[in-house]
């Protein structure tokens, strides 16, 4: 719902000490002026389901099995679960993915304060319409945007939507954005903006666009299927015909009926040259890598996300809630001295600094000073001046004999010292060194002290912004404080610099306070960049990234350029963050972390979220993610052989016209022994090997050669068979069977590589497995075998071992190849 080309009603200068009236709320909401959020949802279910079943690719396969059902060889339907099964997997996948986006929300205010005939009414988020007087409180979260009409004291925590940390005071005129909250203070702003039209919807709507982890064994999968999709009718058509001509001819095959025979042949042809296991092989490895991650307390919302880390080569962090835990901390005192006036600084000055710590009034900052500093509560000032985000200082008085008899002020030092100070004590060199802490990212504070105690100079309400600073001030002592950094982020940022990931800081807080905090954490930066000089050119922003790691004041619009534009570049980028300003960002890069302190919305675009917030998680994801790419390289071969070899077989007794070799439940088996089954133990196992670009090309260089390999060797079983005759269809299917199997167990062989005991033991299961299936009654019968006779199995054995030795020599030269 927009609001822009809705004309605004009569009213809007309503007064703000009444509010809106009745008729006037009624008239906006009316109009569509109101603040409901847009219904859309980021993608239907029908288009999810349509996406993944109703594809060229499950057409035939599914045929292939209604026809065979249909036909009642249902024992040579089993591939059919394997693609339902895919399917299956593809819709829950991005279903899941469908209801993180709908739940995402920027507000999550359950109610609102307004200001409405006169009296302060509290109203559902939906029900604030346009020109409502907002009124504002701690604790409070804006639910629309609008102008500030008049405060007293109001800070709001924008660091969720533009990355800053530090509250920003707000004074009448100002702009709130929808999603901030109120930190201190009060006051009342007329909405502005609701609805879709609000930055908070707006965030929202653009954060709930669909989108995949962008991941290489994923789409390579899917490059390979669009391949034999589109070579699948061709090839089908040329065995299809092969088959009828097999057995005299189109007419009369169908007159005897031998056409379903030579339909179940076509069929299985078609089937062993869709690599349906792979397909569902990658989805269980992303899987158990995905349940093996959730033991780490790393919550994997998309599975191929587990894949994602181990390809980044760029690592684009936040500095809040990411290096550092979101939290200011006291650092040190430094001491400055009274000079100038001939004061000694009094005793109770840690008395005094206590009472700023335990003021219920004071900032986030002071507030750190009550665990350094004790305060007896029963020694309270005469008269304060609580902090104002406009003043900048607050102040407290004590009468004698307390310890800290005199007053004191504890502020920003240009705020307190703007430009005179005492008569022998510079105040430029009293701002030139908290200039010199602040470049080391720290923040400071000055401690100022006179022992007059102003009779009027202080209010003990603090309510009026006129308050004017005691004279006779001295600096007594200069206080540092600094965000708390992670223990583990020092660590974790060394493992992926060693890993060959550069690590860039996008922060919204000052360039030089970021550029201190990367140094801390062990990054080589010589000084940061201020964003708000970025160049909007991608490419140009492309040079400046490639330039420096640190950069300040970055909007969380600039964060999603930069992502893009690394990406423009050719780079794999991961972000991490926890406000919702992250969101855009995290959204647009190839993988997208989220911290356990991040916003709803952050963590609903997020692919992982570090349930427990502990950054050093990462490298257990990077190593995860490799042993998926790793191990589905290794099984992808074994798959994708078959794949080459069912091609062969089709197009070469297509077109010789012979019957083809084996039944669809026949080659069931030997996938089951020769890839299945092995390619579930080995996409498991671990394997630390580092990602190296190109998975699908190093797949080919060996399965298509293995693959002609093993088409050869059938081939010669073949001719043999019809060359000497005499052999009846079942014992040459049979000596086909054992050929294959035997050439296939090679290349199980040599992808297992280098050898361990275990994988050693599945290679031997998987033979033991090939006797009992070609030597157990109850197996031979129902996958129609028979043993050949002596010359036909000495032909099938020498064929068998010609291939064994031949795809062993490919996998040596192709290991020195790739090594």
């Amino acid at each position: 719902m927009g609001t822009a080309a809705v004309p605004r009603p009569s009213g809007s200068g309503a007064p703000a000490g009444s509010g809106l009236s009745t008729g006037e709320v009624r008239e906006r909401t009316l109009a569509g002026l109101a603040n409901g959020a847009p219904e859309e949802t980021s993608r239907s279910l029908w288009l999810i389901l349509r996406a993944n079943v109703m594809t060229l690719f499950n057409g035939i396969v599914g045929g292939c099995f209604l026809l065979l059902l249909l036909l009642g060889e249902w024992r040579d339907a089993l591939f059919g679960f394997a693609a339902l099964s895919n399917a299956v997997i593809g819709v829950v996948q991005e279903y899941r993915a469908k209801s993180l986006l709908d739940r995402l929300a920027v507000l999550d205010a359950p109610r609102a304060r307004v200001l409405r005939d006169g009296r302060v009414q509290d109203v559902a988020v939906a029900d604030v319409v346009m020109d409502d007087v907002c009124v504002l409180q701690a604790g409070d979260q804006v639910v629309a945007d609008a102008v500030i009409i008049d405060d007293d004291g109001l800070e709001l925590d924008e660091s969720v939507l533009t990355g800053e940390s530090e509250p920003v005071g707000k004074d009448k005129g100002s702009p709130v954005l929808s999603g901030s909250t109120v930190t201190a203070g009060q006051g009342r702003a007329r909405v502005v903006a609701v609805g879709a039209g609000s930055y908070a919807s707006r965030l929202t709507a653009e954060a709930k666009r669909f989108s995949l982890v962008n991941s290489e064994i994923r789409n390579s999968i899917h490059r390979v299927l669009r391949w034999i999709t589109w070579a699948l009718l061709p090839v089908v058509a040329i065995v299809t015909n092969g088959q009828m001509q097999a057995r005299g001819g189109w007419d009369r095959a169908f007159r005897s009926g031998a056409w379903e025979e030579a339909v179940v042949g076509a069929v299985g042809a078609a089937i062993a040259m869709i690599p349906l296991g792979l397909v569902l092989m990658t989805s269980v490895a992303f899987a158990v890598g995905g349940a093996r991650l959730a033991r780490l307390n790393v919550l994997v919302q998309e599975l191929a996300a587990v894949e994602g880390l181990a390809r980044v080569d760029v690592l684009c962090i936040d500095k809040t809630g990411t290096l550092t835990e979101g939290r200011v901390v006291f650092d040190d005192v430094h001491d400055t001295g009274l000079r100038g006036t001939g004061q000694e600084l009094p005793e109770g000055w840690r008395q005094a600094l206590g009472w700023f710590g335990a003021d219920p009034h004071a900032n986030a900052t002071a507030r750190c000073l009550a665990p350094a500093f004790a305060f007896d509560d029963g020694a309270r000032p005469a008269a304060v001046v609580p902090f104002s985000s406009a003043r900048k200082w607050s102040a407290a008085s004590f009468p004698s004999p307390h310890p800290a008899a005199g007053t004191w002020v504890l502020g920003a030092p240009e705020m307190v010292f703007p430009g005179t100070g005492p008569a022998d004590a510079s105040a430029d060199e009293l701002l030139l060194r908290s200039r010199r802490l602040a470049s080391r990212g720290l923040r400071t504070l000055v401690l100022a002290y006179t022992p007059a105690v102003p009779a009027d100079g202080l209010l003990a309400d603090g309510a009026s912004e006129d308050v004017e600073l005691p004279g006779g001030l001295a600096a007594a002592t200069l206080l540092t404080f600094r965000e708390k950094v992670r223990p583990d982020a020092a660590k974790t940022l060394a493992y992926f610099r060693d890993q060959g990931v550069e690590v860039k800081i996008l922060s919204g807080d000052d360039h030089r306070t970021v550029t201190a905090v990367a140094r801390e954490v062990g990054l080589d930066v010589d000084a940061g960049y201020d964003a708000r000089h970025l160049p909007t050119d991608p490419r140009l922003l492309a040079e400046t990234l490639g330039t420096f790691s640190v950069f300040g004041r970055v909007t969380p619009a600039q964060k999603r350029d930069m992502v893009l534009a690394l990406q423009g570049a050719g780079r794999t980028v991961a972000m991490t963050g926890d406000g919702v300003n992250d969101a855009l960002a995290l959204k647009e890069a190839d993988i997208g972390i989220a911290m356990d302190s991040a916003a709803p919305a952050t963590k609903a675009v997020a692919r992982l979220v570090l349930l427990d917030g502990r950054f050093d998680r990462l490298p257990a994801v990077l190593a995860e993610g490799r042993q998926v790419i790793a191990n589905i390289e290794r099984v992808s071969v074994l798959f994708l052989s078959k794949t080459t070899y069912a091609v062969g077989l089709s197009l070469t007794f297509g077109a010789l016209l012979w019957s083809y070799p084996f039944l669809p439940r026949q080659l069931s088996a030997t996938d089951g022994l020769t890839i299945g089954i092995p390619a579930f133990f080995l996409a498991l196992m671990a394997n630390t090997r580092r990602y190296r670009p190109g998975f699908l090309r190093r797949s080919l260089s060996l399965a298509v050669p293995a693959g002609i390999v093993v088409t050869a060797a059938v081939l010669a079983v073949q001719a043999y068979s019809m060359s000497v005759g005499g052999f009846s269809p079942a014992s040459t299917r049979t000596a086909s069977v054992l050929t294959l199997s035997l050439a296939a167990l090679a290349v199980l062989l040599t992808v297992s590589r280098p050898v361990t005991g275990l994988r050693l033991a599945v290679v031997g299961a998987m033979g033991a497995g090939l006797v009992l299936l070609m030597t157990v009654p109850l197996l031979t019968e129902f996958f129609m075998l028979e043993w050949p006779p002596s010359p036909l199995l000495a032909a099938s054995l020498a064929a068998a071992a010609a291939a064994v030795l031949a795809v062993l020599v490919l996998g040596r030269l192709h290991e020195r190849r790739f090594a």
